[in-house]
């Protein structure tokens, strides 16, 4: 680099942060390039950079960009018996559950906090779903997301069933989704802690970090993965996918099947890790 490089690039920055303040800026990816340039001049961090990109690019983001897809949603039938429908509950580690009725159409949604009540009651006594129910708030595929951010929080609600042009639901989505697409991913009680890369859920299924160095995999797993253009699980799966996967892209690869459960437009960031059993072998002994 030359002496003259550091000035120029200053320089640079300084003609751009004039029209900024001017309001000349003609478009988004020029605000952008803005927000770059004061990142690689040290007048912001990397992840303040981060999450104002993202505030950026959520007002040209649609709900069907980030919503949960229909066929990875976890419902409950309205009919169903608590004890059907709780082991589903405890595995998903989610708060809120669409309740459909036969015909598949969603009557409300359940908050998992309402079943205790239930569980805390005398065993003679029936649990109708229909006397904790709450209203479900229905929004469109074409919603932008900083409407829908807007929307959440003046009406206090976390979670949204996501219709298509034919009023069928398509999926959901929560406010934990749209404010990760600002932030980044946001840990809760049931990921992965920041001292490990994966997390067991029983036999021969596991939450793995999409950053787990392949070695490390491979010593958990037994495997014997290599690449070398890739380091982490994430660029391996990036690179069998062919492309950045969205949340719910599933790929069958080398013995394990790969879900996708988190992801926005930058990175994968969890993975759902299911390993196959060889034919004849039990569960347990393939865990």
């Amino acid at each position: 680099m030359s002496d003259d490089e550091p000035h120029s690039r200053r320089t640079g920055l300084k003609a751009r942060l004039r029209r900024l303040f001017r309001g000349e800026l003609r478009n988004r990816q020029e605000l952008i390039e803005h927000l770059r340039d004061a990142e690689r001049s040290n007048l912001i961090d990397q992840d303040t950079l981060v999450m104002m990109e993202g505030a950026a690019n959520v007002s040209e983001m649609q709900v069907r960009d980030i919503m949960v897809p229909r066929s990875q949603m976890t419902v409950v039938e309205e009919d169903s018996d608590p004890r059907e429908f709780l082991p589903a509950v405890v595995e998903s580690g989610h708060s809120r559950f669409p309740v459909i009725d036969r015909k598949g159409q969603v009557q409300g949604i359940l908050l998992a906090k309402d079943l205790l009540a239930h569980f805390a009651a005398p065993a003679s006594e029936r649990f109708n779903i229909r006397d904790v129910l709450r209203p479900a708030v229905f929004v469109p595929e074409s919603k932008r997301l900083n409407i829908l951010l807007r929307e959440f929080r003046l009406n206090r609600v976390h979670l949204a069933i996501v219709v298509d042009e034919y009023g069928s639901a398509a999926g959901l989505v929560s406010i934990e989704d749209v404010i990760e697409q600002i932030v980044g991913d946001i840990d809760d009680e049931h990921d992965v802690s920041d001292e490990n890369y994966v997390k067991a859920h029983g036999a021969n299924r596991y939450t793995v970090k999409a950053r787990m160095p392949v070695d490390e995999f491979n010593r958990y797993f037994g495997t014997a993965f290599s690449d070398p253009d890739c380091d982490t699980v994430g660029g391996l799966l990036l690179k069998a996918f062919g492309h950045l996967p969205k949340r719910g892209e599933r790929l069958d690869y080398q013995g394990f099947t790969f879900l996708v459960l988190r992801a926005d437009r930058r990175r994968v960031h969890t993975l759902r890790v299911l390993k196959h059993t060889p034919p004849g072998l039990p569960a347990t002994a393939a865990a």
